[in-house]
This record gives structure tokens, sequence and C-alpha cells, in this order.
């Protein structure tokens, strides 16, 4: 009986809310689930992240960037009932992968009147008072809120053994919005959607030998398509596409040859892209895909009072592309100004690695209701630079852990993990997967606080 109970308190001390891969965000357990009997937990995350800056390579500024972070409040719950010997049921609730970031002070990620559009001369308030609309005002800002509610149906023909499947259900809202020069043409976009849901699942198996307090468990996490419709404004490239905005564009263009800073062959290129601009006010539906993964967890009892425990996991990362429908349209005109040259287009967030994350640590019982933990931690990232997608690339972290257990069918615990995050380089979408970057993120941290409540029903 007391080492079930210190299986049940090590698995719940120590917070699983992470800043891992920008956007992956709670390690996606199922540990509650393999409970033994009737169970229910809930837990809250916080996590505090100084994110830090400086303007760099090719933005023009050498501004700071301020902590661009919002405090992130992570929720999970867990519901598991023994329906008899041989089958179980469960519902965990998680919120796995977000972010919400906003930039600030005086930068190129800030929208100022006299940011120029195009072409040297333009401003975006020369613009907007030619075609009578207004200037893009505020600060670069995107948060992404997902959710899952996973149903799950568990089969153990043994004492020894659980195989389990179901189906997730995960929603998507979001909304972003670039602000400043540095994304040109892009400046005062904004992707704006509705709570949308869509269906995916997951599978796996766990072993255990409860004397021993042993159990390990694989689990699968299917990828998950979401297809939205979404308000996107793009007023700059609507400016230029107005009959006011194109006989802006062709006089200032005949000023600039008339000084010898333009050809007549770049003048019909430009106003040749200035018309293209224009064929991309259709509204579409955007489609992406929420990333597969893979789960290991385990743990071990050492000696009586004492259990190693630990995970791995694996996110598909690098198939992410998000691609907002008509950001994806102006992309494939605007993509063969860029540098690199893209007139395929490109994304608005994409990653180009597979993300790998490992946690290990040591629980002990310090009294017949106190129990503490130690932990460690690796995540490699999801590579050197990210496209409008997060200023992290993994990160290394320590962590405190502690339950009380008033009695055996109840507890509380608390838990606290430092992380030193990696640096990272910033880059537009157009410069993806090249050299080119516009920001440096570097020497940041992240501090996470979690609390959880357990009973056992």
């Amino acid at each position: 009986m007391k080492k079930k109970i210190l299986v049940i308190a090590i698995s719940s001390i120590c917070t699983s809310h992470l800043y891992a891969a920008a956007f992956d965000k709670t390690g996606q357990s199922v540990s509650a689930f393999l409970q033994s009997g009737n169970y229910f937990e809930a837990s809250l995350g916080i996590t505090d992240a100084s994110l830090k800056g400086q303007e760099a390579r090719t933005n023009s500024g050498n501004n700071p960037l301020p902590d661009i972070a919002h405090t992130d409040y992570r929720s999970t719950a867990a519901l598991k009932l023994q329906i008899n010997p041989q089958f179980s049921f469960g519902l965990l609730y998680d919120q796995p992968f977000g972010s919400d970031t906003e930039y600030s002070g005086n930068n190129n990620f800030v929208a100022t009147p006299k940011d120029t559009v195009m072409l040297p001369g333009i401003t975006t308030t020369r613009l907007a008072n030619a075609t009578g609309e207004q200037v893009p005002t505020g600060n670069s800002k995107s948060n992404f809120d997902i959710q899952n509610l996973s149903l799950i149906l568990g089969y153990q023909p043994t004492k020894n053994w659980n195989f389990y499947a179901g189906t997730v259900y995960q929603t998507f809202k979001s909304e972003v919005e670039l602000r400043g020069s540095i994304f040109s043409l892009y400046n005062g976009y904004d992707f704006h959607t509705k709570s949308v849901g869509d269906w995916g699942w997951l599978a796996g198996f766990a072993y255990q030998i409860p004397e021993k307090a042993i159990k390990a468990s694989l689990t699968y996490r299917s990828e998950i398509e979401h297809k939205v419709k979404a308000t996107e404004n793009v007023p700059l490239v609507d400016m230029l596409a107005s009959q006011q905005g194109r006989s802006l564009v062709d006089q200032h263009l005949d000023y600039m040859i008339s000084i010898g800073q333009m050809s007549p062959q770049k003048k019909a290129a430009l106003n040749y892209i200035v018309a293209e601009l224009g064929k991309t006010d259709d509204q579409g539906t955007t489609q992406f895909k929420t990333p597969d993964s893979v789960n290991l967890e385990f743990q071990t009892g050492v000696r009586q009072g004492t259990l190693l425990f630990g995970n791995l996991r694996w996110v598909n990362w690098s198939e992410l592309e998000f691609q907002p429908y008509r950001f994806g349209r102006v992309s494939e005109v605007v993509g063969t100004l860029s540098t690199p040259s893209r007139p395929e287009g490109f994304d608005l967030v994409r990653f180009y690695k597979d993300q790998w994350s490992a946690n290990i640590g040591v629980g002990q019982r310090l009294s017949p209701k106190l129990f503490g933990s130690v932990s460690v931690g690796w995540d490699s990232g999801a590579g050197d630079k990210v496209s409008t997608g997060g200023p992290v690339k993994g990160y290394y972290n320590f962590g405190l852990g502690a339950q009380y257990s008033p009695a055996a069918n109840y507890f509380i615990s608390g838990g606290i993990k430092y992380f030193w995050l990696g640096d990272a380089k910033g880059q537009l979408g157009a410069q993806a997967g090249s050299d080119y970057y516009v920001a440096d993120f570097k020497d940041n941290h992240s501090i996470t606080y979690g609390l959880k409540i357990g009973y056992k029903f």
C-alpha cells in the first residue's frame, strides 16, 4: 500500500507545464489515466518568462526588444473511472500548445506614422492620406490558444498490462497582428479566428508491476487538421490596390525616374506587382495541422520510499506549416521582392526540426504524509531559427516539488521549475530556411509554478 501511495505522489509532484519548442506547453502526459481505481485530478500552471532580444542582421534598426512574453496560465484536469477489473474510461483536458507574445517600445515591430511602404518616400501616413484610410498603429502581437479533450477507453487483460485508445477533440483560436516597418506590406495585417474544433486520436499501452512501483507507458497522438474561416485584413495592400494608391505609386515612380533612381523597366515591374496585389482580396479557408507526437513515460522503485521517474517526448514540428489564406496569396506576390526571393510564397509560422525533450527525477518520502522530488530536463527546440513563431530554441530546466497527503486517498502538491531558454534568431516568413534574420534573443529564462490536487475514490 505504501508503494502505491508513493507512485501516486511522485507522478503528481512536479508540474508538467513547460515552455518547449515555443508552442509545446504541457507535455500531454496520460499518467492520470494510468492511476489505479477511480481517480480525479486538477492542476494550474503559471509561467513567467523573460524573453528579451535585439534587432539584428537584416533589420535596419539596432534597438532593444523589451520582454515580449505575457504571463501564461495553463490548466489541466483528468477523470479516470475503473468500470470493472478489465475496462477503464478516462477524460483528460489540457491546453497542449499555445503562444502569447507582444512587442513594445521603440523598434521596427511597432507601427509608426513614418513607416515605409514598398518604396522609399512612400510612408504609411502618405498612403493613408491619399486613400482616405487609417494609418496602421499599435504593437505586433500573437496569441494561439489550443485546447484538447481526450476520451480514452482502456483494456487491462491482466494486472500488468493496459492497452488504451481514444478520440481527441481539439479546439483552435488565434489572433495575430503584425505591426511595424519590419513587416513591409504586412504592416497592419490582422488574422482573427473564432474557436473551431476538429478530431484526432491517440493509442498506447502501459506495463506495470505495482508491488515494485514499476510503470512504463508509450502513447502516440495523431496530428489534427483544422480548417478555419478567419478574418484577415491587409490594409496597406488594399490601399495600394485602390485607384488612389496606384496613382500615388505611379507618380512616385515617375519622380524616382526623373532623379535617376528608377528605370522605366523597374517601374513597369513594380506597377505589375501592385496590380497583382489587387487580385488577392478573396477570402478563403486556412488549413493547417497540429503535430503528432510520441510520449514514453516511466517510473521505478529504487529502494523503500525512493522512486526514479522520467519521460521522453517527440513532437513532429518540422511538418507544421501555418499559412493563412490571404496571407499566402499576398506572399506569392511580395515573395518576388523578398531576400531571398520566394515567388512560391511563405508561411506565417514555420519550424524547421522535430522537437525532442527528456526529463528525469528522483522522488523521496520525507514523512508518512510528505513527499519531495528533484528533476532535471532538456529540450532540443525546433531549429536554430523560428519564422514568426517564438524566440526560443529549447531549454534546460531544474525542478523541485513537494506533496502533502492528509489521507491516503487525496493530496495537494506544488512544484517550481527554472528554465534556461535557448538562444534563437527570429525570421520573417520570407526568410524561412535562409541565413537571414531580423532579431536575436539571448540569455532568456522562465519560471513555472504548478499546483495540483488529486483524489482517489
